[in-house]
């Protein structure tokens, strides 16, 4: 793990909330000269401390009315149905995110849809059709008090 001081943290904590700080305003405010602060920048670039930057979306002007999340339990512990079920949600837009986690069954996914209908589409014809699905219990979000 690569060692990091108070002003790295401040420059993360800055950047994780705008990460289109302009390095002045950056530096600023973390008390450092702008030459500093970029070098220090381009060191948690260079050692993966910072893995990239990214736009926060509002999903509901793009046509989001749903976010579900859903449980998927596998039938086996295959390492075959594994990869083939990851592959499977990697080729689904309508996943954001899929995690392998421990307890009762193996996925929970962040599926983000126009509607209900659309879910049930998903449901139905990405999910429901993969030999190694077992369960699958969905979660209606009905809203979000922290999202990122």
């Amino acid at each position: 793990m690569a060692e990091i001081d108070q002003i790295d943290r401040n420059i993360l904590q800055a950047l994780e909330a705008d990460g289109r700080l302009a390095n002045v305003a950056l530096a600023d405010r973390v008390g450092l000269s702008p030459s500093a602060c970029l070098r220090r920048v381009q060191e948690l670039e260079r050692s993966g401390i910072i893995a990239g930057y990214r736009a926060v979306l509002d999903r509901s002007k793009l046509g989001v009315g749903a976010v579900i999340f859903v449980t998927v339990g596998l039938s086996g512990h295959l390492k075959k149905d594994a990869l083939a079920f990851e592959a499977a949600m990697a080729n689904a837009p309508e996943v954001r995110e899929c995690h392998n986690v421990t307890g009762a069954v193996e996925y929970i996914l962040r599926v983000e849809v126009a509607d209900l209908a659309a879910y049930k589409d998903f449901h139905a014809d990405t999910l429901g059709v993969l030999p190694m699905v077992q369960s699958i219990t969905s979660h209606i979000c009905l809203g979000s008090a922290k999202d990122g």
